[in-house]
């Protein structure tokens, strides 16, 4: 299978870490990149060091991401500034407070509605166009804890698990408009969303992750864990029973 061109690229939650390397690896390859974040300063900033790494050229558009309606903006201007996007790396997300959200309902919808709903929102729009288009790759960043609920972060989990669920019928309905979407599911990321956690050997640098994720779109990838050993930490996860699961603290 041909690789997918990575020539003019969104990147939505731009001033995530994992989304700046992707960004910095894509610029050096003379990308044409448009950035979505909240934080205007940030974005600028990011804009000027990507310029001066190759990028081709760089735009910026701020919105509230945890919103399921600022993609009704920010995605026409996108489509203005590069002409024809072919494709785009959705990255924003927060972990929240677990302890927190086992009792504050509000902290549980900001989860849910941060990480799944307004990512699905987005993808309504962003996913017609590409499959009109018949080609282009959509990359969206999950994670490991999507695979299975666990007592310490359930909530995060079961938005990134709704996420997994969602576009696994979107690969298959934009398989057949020749467009790739792929499932990007770390483990462990020293960022600064995960800063307060102790650290440990499964953590994995934002640079290592990037490196993986841009590869996974070149080559169309369906799923890809990263760094890759979590696949198989994973599926040992998923094969416990429920009645042993139950029992663990994890």
């Amino acid at each position: 299978m041909p690789k997918h061109t990575l020539d003019k690229v969104v990147v939505v939650g731009a001033t995530s870490a994992i989304a700046r390397e992707a960004a910095r690896i894509l610029a050096r390859r003379g990308a044409r990149l448009f950035l979505v974040a909240r934080d205007r300063a940030k974005l600028e900033a990011s804009a000027s060091d990507l310029k001066v790494r190759g990028a081709a050229a760089v735009h910026i558009a701020t919105a509230d991401l945890a919103s399921t309606s600022e993609h009704e903006r920010w995605w026409p201007e996108a489509l203005e500034a590069l002409g024809e996007p072919d494709s785009i790396l959705i990255a924003h997300g927060i972990l929240g407070d677990a302890e927190r959200a086992r009792a504050d309902a509000a902290h549980t919808s900001e989860i849910l509605t941060t990480n799944f709903l307004s990512v699905a929102a987005m993808l309504a729009p962003v996913s017609t166009w590409f499959e009109q288009r018949r080609r282009g790759v959509i990359a969206v960043i999950g994670s490991v804890a999507g695979d299975r609920g666990r007592q310490s972060n359930y909530v995060y989990g079961a938005s990134k698990g709704g996420l997994d669920i969602f576009l696994q019928g979107l690969r298959n309905r934009l398989f057949h408009a020749g467009v790739a979407v792929v499932t990007v599911k770390p483990g462990f990321v020293d960022t600064p969303m995960t800063a307060h956690l102790p650290k440990s050997p499964l953590f994995a640098s934002p640079e290592t992750v990037a490196e993986g994720i841009v590869k996974a779109m070149e080559n169309g990838r369906d799923v890809v864990y990263l760094p890759f050993f979590w696949r198989y930490i994973m599926l040992a996860i998923k094969l416990l029973p429920e009645t042993v699961f139950k029992r663990l603290k994890t």
